[in-house]
């Protein structure tokens, strides 16, 4: 009968504890808790070999020895001075975490303020760690000569095939392949084993995808819209020549390139003034030179279409983004870890990307608000980038038509090299961008309309020539809130202190924070009046609206409850590249990134949205969001228009962004910033207290500001370092707990975190309450 593979190997029963015996090899061992501190450990001589600095382990921890998952970060022969557990396996074959990236999760932790634990269990994907992707498989290595049996056994006709096959290959064989190649059974080759020519061991492997259940059904999938996807096949693109302003951008970075050595530029261009060529030529050039590039770009933005354009200079490219499934991620970060590809394209988390021959690191829209991760480790990937390629001396560029304003602040400090691109290619002009007063704009009787009279007929000429339209609203759902015009109720969220969304498509209310759901209601729950009216402007009710006013007219709608099924972007961005869609009505996810010659008018339909919010940075997100998304328009040979629909025309934030002046923008806005020492002339570190009883939290948030203060005078910091509350959070209830507040402002980083770790490092909360650090934050909601 033929040998099956689980007869070949069977399943290996747990080995019984042996006593234990003396120990030569220590290993230092950091878990997934908010800990500054590594546990040593003994490596049994079984495990020899097996452990690795940057390779997880198993190790026996906290009350009861629970077996616990955590990473070596370093091997000694050293012994303690006391009694250590003992390491009960390891859980890699190899280490995840390269030398460079012990180097930058040790500086995260430092500098975040977290357990390097913490930052080294985000670092590595869960793909990874899970295995996913990957199966086990049975090689096969013909002995050296110097080993084998004397005499020779001797060998059947296809015994004698395999081991000629095995030994011409020069390298392990899985047992399958050397099967197919000597077209034999298992049996031949397990006598090889048994006759002791070859011997066999186990290694993982990447999973053949193309036999797994549902592999196609993702490139072939057809949404509702009907629309299939091009192919997507890289077609090369012809090289491009260079204008004057990209010339004289890319003249450093080439030296820079040539030369070696840390160098971090800021590349500021106007909206398709090729910025991406810029990229795409320092991508070639790393290349050439036998070096790896790691390309990072927001999550809104990492589009087929982004990608396709690197994969047109470069067929090996990796991506990496939280769009893919865990098989295939793990199996591009494994492809990275191995050195078989030449560019990594991702997001935030592609900053930790395993290349092995780092030479290059791009940001785009390094402006981003996404770069920044909003749980533990609370860290933002464009300034984990930087001090990455500084860690590995090599260039960085970070790219961005409204740049952030840290990023400009180190541009004038001279920390970073301003590069500008100040008109577009093919010299397009900049679109007209023209403001719609809504206050002056006459209500439509007895129903809300969402798009002016004004927009609705630039819409119309639009479409009468042929052009495409795209329409901004930065708020998804139907109705953004259901209220009793009797008594003022309104629906909120059960956990939340925030308005439930109607999205009448799903019919249900929804809590964009928490994921709360209830039935819309048929009259109103406190006073019982039949009256509850659905009031606010999200993207589904202005797709309604768009498709009753244009009749005949593709529309389509882009957000993040449109966009859940695999492959959903890029079905549509395809479409609308082929003008198979006439309007697209989105979201920011469609102000970035994205390069159709055929638009020809961009509609703002509120550009007030975020201009109210509580926060000291809503003045520059507006300015970013309208300046980027005017830039969709205009870059055909058609020109471009773009409407913006305001309650506060004279803004600045508004109109400056209406005449594409981002540097008046800044030096107005930067000396705001200067007066209430606010980033990025400050540090910031804000702290939330929260309890799902506010008493218990006011009273701890009250002694932890008591312990800051205290701990200011102690260290002779007051002056230096400036508190700031603590008081309710602008939303006070978010998922069920009560947040309080408080914030630390200081223009010395090093003192500032001197006050952190002295107060923190003994803090212990009590029952029922937790509370968070976040350095440089960037949400103060």
């Amino acid at each position: 009968m033929p040998v099956t593979q689980r007869e070949l190997f069977p399943v290996a029963e747990e080995p019984t504890p042996a006593p234990a015996a003396p120990v030569s090899l220590y290993a230092e061992v950091v878990f997934d808790r908010p800990l500054d501190q590594a546990y040593t450990y003994g490596v049994p001589d079984s495990l020899l070999g097996s452990i690795s600095v940057g390779g997880r382990v198993l190790a026996p921890f906290g009350k009861g020895d629970r077996p616990t998952p955590g990473f070596c970060v370093g091997l000694t022969d050293q012994s303690p001075t006391k009694t250590v557990k003992r390491l009960i396996r390891a859980l890699d074959d190899r280490a995840l975490v390269t030398p460079e990236l012990m180097r930058l999760t040790r500086w995260m932790a430092d500098y975040y303020l977290c357990g390097w634990g913490q930052v080294l269990n985000a670092v590595i994907p869960a793909g990874v760690k899970e295995r996913s992707g990957t199966r086990n498989a049975i090689f096969l290595e013909a002995l050296p000569e110097a080993v084998l049996p004397d005499p020779l056994p001797g060998l059947s006709g296809k015994q004698q095939l395999a081991l000629d096959k095995l030994r011409a290959a020069g390298e392990p064989v899985e047992i399958r392949m050397l099967a197919q190649r000597a077209n034999c059974g298992l049996g031949p080759i397990v006598a090889l084993v048994d006759k002791k020519l070859a011997r066999r061991f186990v290694r993982r492997v990447e999973a053949d995808l193309a036999s797994t259940p549902g592999a196609d059904a993702t490139r072939l999938a057809i949404d509702a819209t009907g629309l299939a996807p091009e192919p997507e096949e890289a077609i090369p693109e012809p090289s491009v020549e260079l204008n004057v302003d990209q010339l004289q951008a890319w003249k450093p970075i080439a030296q820079a390139l040539q030369k070696g050595g840390y160098h971090a530029f800021l590349l500021h261009g106007v909206t398709g003034s090729g910025k991406t060529e810029i990229y795409l030529r320092a991508m070639e050039e790393v290349v050439r030179q036998g070096k790896e590039v790691l390309i990072l770009v927001p999550e809104i933005s990492l589009t087929p279409q982004t990608i396709q354009r690197f994969k047109t200079r470069c067929r090996s490219v990796a991506v990496l983004h939280s769009h893919l499934g865990s098989a295939e991620r793990g199996g591009h970060w494994r492809r990275a870890a191995s050195g078989q590809v030449q560019v990594v394209v991702g997001a935030r988390s592609a900053v930790f990307a395993p290349t092995r021959k780092l030479g290059l690191i791009v940001i785009d829209e390094e402006h981003e608000g996404s770069f920044k991760q909003e749980s533990t480790p609370r860290y933002h990937a464009r300034d984990v980038a930087v001090m990455r390629a500084r860690l590995q001396e090599i260039p960085i560029i970070l790219g961005s038509a409204t740049p952030s304003f840290e990023s400009w602040h180190n541009a004038e400090r001279g920390n970073y090299s301003l590069l500008k691109l100040p008109n577009r290619v093919l010299d397009l002009p900049m679109p007209q961008v023209a403001l719609v007063d809504l206050r002056h704009e006459l209500p439509v009787p007895s129903r809300f309309r969402a798009i002016s009279p004004a927009l609705e007929r630039v819409m119309r000429d639009t479409l009468r020539d042929k052009g495409q339209v795209m329409l901004l609203l930065n708020r998804r759902g139907f109705s953004t809130h259901v209220h009793c015009p009797s008594c003022g109720h309104v629906e909120s969220c059960l956990h939340c202190d925030l308005a439930l969304t109607y999205h009448r498509q799903s019919e249900r209310m929804l809590c964009h924070y928490c994921g709360y759901k209830q039935d819309p209601p048929r009259q109103c729950p406190k006073c019982g009046k039949m009256e509850v009216r659905y009031q606010g402007l999200g993207t589904e009710k202005l797709l309604t609206e768009i498709e009753e006013r244009f009749p005949g007219t593709v529309v389509r709608r882009m957000d993040s409850d449109s966009m859940r099924r695999p492959g959903s972007h890029g079905r549509i961005l395809s479409a609308f590249r082929r003008g198979l869609i006439d309007i697209l009505v989105g979201t920011q996810m469609i102000a970035k990134g994205l390069d159709f010659p055929n638009v020809m008018l961009v509609g703002v339909v509120n550009a007030d949205m975020g201009l109210h919010v509580p926060d000291f940075r809503s003045a520059e997100r507006t300015f970013q969001l309208l300046s980027q998304v005017a830039g969709r328009a205009g870059r055909g040979p058609r020109g471009g228009r773009v409407l913006v629909q305001t309650f506060n025309p004279d803004q600045p934030c508004v109109f400056l962004a209406a005449q594409h002046d981002f540097e008046a923008f800044v030096k107005l806005e930067m000396a705001h910033r200067r007066e209430h020492n606010y980033p990025p002339y400050q540090r910031l570190a804000r702290l939330i207290v929260r309890s799902k009883k506010a008493d218990k939290a006011a009273a701890f948030a009250d002694r932890l500001a008591a312990d800051f203060d205290h701990a200011m005078k102690a260290l002779k910091l007051p002056g230096t370092i400036r508190l700031l509350g603590p008081a309710e959070a602008p939303v006070f209830r978010l998922k069920g707990f009560c947040r309080f507040h408080f914030q630390l402002q200081s223009a010395s980083p090093a003192a500032l975190h001197q006050l952190l770790r002295t107060v923190l490092s003994g803090v212990r909360p009590p029952a029922g309450v937790e509370f968070t650090l976040d350095i440089d934050p960037l949400n103060m909601l």
